[in-house]
């Protein structure tokens, strides 16, 4: 994308026949790629896209095509700043007299462009603020919580992990609903179900369970990443050493009508790894026939500059680890989109996903299977009574803000929100903190993400000219007068004689 957003420049619709060192307008609904090409090849001064007030009203087959176009937007750079802004009444009123204006322009004769040109009002779209420039010591924040076995430490331990933040081609747009806040709301979910059955000795497992909400997730998992190398490599005392049974990566699970664990090599039989596939299998299969499940196997590619799935991280540093989600392959557009908003999350889908992860894992961490359960068997009936309310309104509160990394400071709402739902039901819950490297950044934030953009109705530059020549010939005519003003007397002087006579 561009750093550059200040602005000053005539606002046209794509319809104009000339765009350069134009704004060009475009709305949603007409956007589409060659359009957004036409006015990047005429070097316009700036495109402005108008997205709809309310996104759940938008066309499914606009939504597809603009989440096709929109990592092509990411990946071009352009020096031609590009903006978002949800529509209202008056700036609808401004695209249509716009669009009025550049329509009539290649339709009429010349004659009538020059007469309409003379006589229409115009826009003129002007930002203020300086440059974007790059933020120094941004810090991408994760949390940690767990729940520890009565055995304590050297118990195994299960992880259980999302990213919070969001992605799309404008920051403050991102509101990720389904990825990753679904992941997110079943992190929390599971949290409190499991609160519950730690809380009393007869209901302990003989599993630690850790709760981590990554931060930078959309950053190639920066936030995991460092995370790692601080448990790993810098501490002699962490549950990740050497005592990781598995690492359970929750991601985008809000639609669809299916489950996929990813997994970067296939879990050996007699592991734990395999026995939670294995009870994946037969809680859908005994309990929720009507979902789709499966094992996606993808070895994990060195070679790309960004890891597929958040398992990837751990797999890499050899902890047994997988992701469960509704999508079959990492680059669905969903994943990284502005278009992934609250109304494109099903609540009950996203219900019925947390209560087959939820049993499933109950079945592991207590060995149901081998002590004889039925596979049909529910653990958690009394407390999901309430459960897709509780997800409704984690969901809500998740979308009402946009959670892009670079929007999400360490002292923000969010983050400080986030911490004391964990700490309700989870202990030793603390953050943990990832900067950049000075000399070699991971990742660079700039400032700039949002601007205020002002519309002055102005008349064109035509205008101005042909204004000029009649100020001019006003002029003329009045110097021609003052000069041979007696000439001009007698003359008058005449015809009021002549009209008195007759």
């Amino acid at each position: 994308g561009t750093r550059n957003a200040v602005l000053n420049t005539e606002a046209r619709t794509v319809e104009a026949d000339v765009l350069s060192r134009r704004c060009v307008m475009m709305r949603l609904v007409d956007f589409s790629y060659e359009q957004y090409q036409k006015a990047l090849r005429q070097s316009a001064g700036a495109v402005v896209i108008i997205l709809p007030k309310a996104m759940s009203a938008v066309p499914q087959d606009v939504v597809r095509q603009f989440m096709e176009i929109e990592p092509e937007m990411l990946a071009m750079e352009t020096i031609v700043p590009v903006y978002f802004a949800v529509e209202d009444a008056e700036l609808l009123s401004i695209y249509d007299q716009t669009q009025a204006a550049s329509t009539s322009q290649g339709t009429a004769s010349a004659a009538e462009v020059l007469l309409h040109t003379a006589t229409a009002n115009g826009f003129q779209m002007v930002t203020s603020g300086a440059q974007s420039k790059a933020v120094s010591d941004w810090l991408i924040t994760s949390l940690e919580g767990r729940l520890a076995a009565l055995g304590g430490d050297d118990l195994p331990t299960i992880v259980i992990v999302a990213h919070y933040d969001s992605f799309g081609v404008a920051p403050w747009l991102s509101h990720g609903a389904d990825s990753n806040g679904s992941g997110i709301s079943v992190l929390l979910e599971l949290a409190r179900l499991f609160s519950r059955l730690y809380t009393y000795k007869r209901t302990h497992a003989g599993y630690n369970l850790l709760f981590f909400a990554s931060g930078g997730g959309k950053f190639n998992y920066q936030g995991t990443k460092r995370w790692l190398e601080d448990n790993l490599d810098h501490t002699d005392s962490s549950l990740l050493q050497d005592n990781v049974a598995f690492v359970l990566c929750l991601d985008t699970l809000g639609r669809g009508k299916g489950l996929h664990l990813h997994v970067s090599k296939p879990p050996k039989e007699g592991t734990l790894q395999h026995a939670f596939l294995r009870e994946l299998e037969m809680v859908v299969a005994s309990q929720f026939p009507e979902v789709k499940f499966s094992m996606v196997h993808k070895k994990i590619n060195l070679a790309e500059d960004m890891l597929a799935w958040e398992h990837e991280r751990f797999a890499i540093r050899r902890l047994p680890a997988f992701t469960i989600s509704h999508l079959e392959s990492h680059r669905d557009g969903l994943r990284n989109s502005i278009m992934d908003v609250r109304s494109q999350v099903d609540s009950k889908t996203l219900t019925r996903n947390t209560r087959i992860i939820a049993e499933a894992l109950t079945r592991v961490i207590y060995n149901l299977t081998e002590k004889g359960a039925p596979a049909d068997l529910q653990i958690f009936t009394e407390q999901m009574v309430r459960e897709q309310e509780q997800l409704e309104s984690v969901m809500d509160w998740l979308t009402s803000q946009p959670r892009a990394a670079q929007l999400v400071d360490k002292d923000s709402t969010f983050l400080n929100t986030l911490e004391y739902y964990m700490s309700r039901y989870l202990k030793d819950v603390k953050q943990h903190h990832v900067k950049a490297d000075k000399r070699d950044p991971e990742f660079v934030f700039y400032d700039q993400l949002k601007q205020v953009m002002n519309a002055y109705r102005v008349k064109p530059a035509i205008f101005d000219l042909l204004l000029a020549l009649c100020i001019a010939a006003y002029l003329g005519v009045a110097y021609v007068a003052v000069q041979h003003f007696g000439l001009l007397y007698k003359m008058v002087q005449r015809l009021s004689l002549k009209s008195k006579q007759q």
